[in-house]
């Protein structure tokens, strides 16, 4: 695996087969513990992450891992990447209200010391994702209608959207192949991003009555200080809108 370009992809499968359900049960027990009812009580499950790509998926082995009723109704999505969050909040919002009393876990995984390899003079971009990007796992429940004296909300998912910007094509890239998961991240990101943010915050915050974006809490994918530094100039926002973003940045990637 710390070779650049060895055949490595069955000892980092066998590596992620492991440890994404592992990780992915350390969150999600926390999660529940917090929430304060019982595991039974979950409806559905959705498991997210994008390096593993086994049959039966992380979502199977997270249910034995906790002991879920087998009766959950699992999703398994793969390859979302930077977006992942955004994307099973935006599916459990949905499952929650549309399915009465739903309670829905959501467990974001990646066991990025899997993508770890050696140095490659042709492949330095290779060495920024590296350098980057850490091990982590997160866990949240997602349901309407909190139960009065059992449930407390922590926020309210309003509304959601996804675009896609015109002229990103390439920006970011990741291939599996014998030698692993192959990312490419131009330097143009934070260009994209910064030049797309304000109709795009238009889009979400304005209908809720947002024009001032100083007005929002912020918590945006800690995918680089470049980006960060970008959509803060672009926005306008004061420094300490995007601290807790930056925060998670420094002290875990």
């Amino acid at each position: 695996m710390t070779s650049f370009d060895a055949p490595s992809l069955d000892a980092r499968q066998q590596l992620l087969d492991v440890e994404v359900p592992r990780l992915g049960a350390e969150a999600a027990t926390r999660a529940i513990k917090d929430w304060g009812r019982p595991m039974s009580d979950l409806t559905h499950l959705i498991f997210c992450n994008s390096y593993g790509a086994s049959i039966p998926g992380a979502d199977y082995d997270l249910v034995k891992l906790l002991g879920l009723p087998l009766s959950t109704k699992r999703v398994m999505l793969y390859q979302q990447c930077c977006y992942a969050g955004g994307t099973v909040i935006r599916l459990a919002k949905d499952l929650a209200e549309n399915n009465r009393d739903a309670r829905v876990l959501v467990v974001c995984c990646e066991i990025n010391t899997a993508g770890i390899r050696g140095p490659c003079e042709s492949h330095l971009e290779d060495l920024v994702s590296q350098a980057l990007f850490g091990d982590g796992a997160g866990a949240l429940i997602i349901g309407a209608d909190p139960r009065a004296g059992v449930e407390r909300s922590i926020f309210e998912i309003v509304g959601t959207s996804q675009n896609i910007i015109a002229g990103s094509e390439g920006a970011l890239v990741a291939k599996l192949r014998e030698i692993g998961l192959m990312g490419r991240l131009k330097p143009e990101i934070p260009m994209h991003l910064s030049g797309s943010i304000e109709k795009l915050a238009s889009e979400a915050l304005n209908p809720v009555g947002i024009a001032d974006w100083n007005e929002a809490f912020w918590v945006v994918h800690p995918g680089g200080r470049a980006i960060l530094d970008e959509l803060e100039k672009k926005l306008g926002l004061g420094e300490h809108k995007l601290a807790a973003t930056r925060e998670v940045l420094k002290d875990y990637g």
